[in-house]
């Protein structure tokens, strides 16, 4: 597991452990935050063709799903 501090995440970059549609390398674009400015969500574009999704960062400590940086 990662340790991540979530205020920290806009901007980042990850590489999709289990590539699909060939989207492997991505950034998050956007934090979305609750009513007491904490983190709750994160929006990731996918470099290759652009597209958003929205995940819980939560997520993003899983090393068998998302790999820190691009590699």
């Amino acid at each position: 597991m990662h340790t991540i501090n979530p205020s920290k995440l806009h901007h980042s970059k990850w590489t999709a452990v289990t590539p699909r549609d060939k989207e492997k390398h991505f950034i998050v674009t956007q934090l979305l935050r609750d009513e007491e400015d904490n983190v709750v969500d994160v929006v990731i574009e996918a470099v290759h063709s652009h597209r958003e999704t929205v995940l819980p960062w939560q997520r993003l400590k899983d090393d068998s799903v998302w790999k820190m940086g691009w590699q």
